[in-house]
């Protein structure tokens, strides 16, 4: 269920949006294939990762 008011999001929920951000960004400015290609969608998975988790209580 939605909290009124942003709550921090679990730990694991920050890691993985924030390892997510970190590789957009690397394959952003570093030729890396796989990150080069996808690095927008990394970037927006980390963000609305990091959306979702302080929005829901439980992620």
């Amino acid at each position: 269920m939605a909290n009124s008011s942003p709550s921090a999001p679990k730990r694991i929920t920050w890691i993985i949006g924030l390892v997510c951000g970190v590789l957009g960004i690397i394959g952003h400015y570093a030729n890396v294939s796989v990150l080069t290609e996808y690095n927008y969608v990394l970037l927006l998975a980390g963000f609305i990762l990091l959306a979702i988790g302080t929005t829901f209580r439980e992620l």
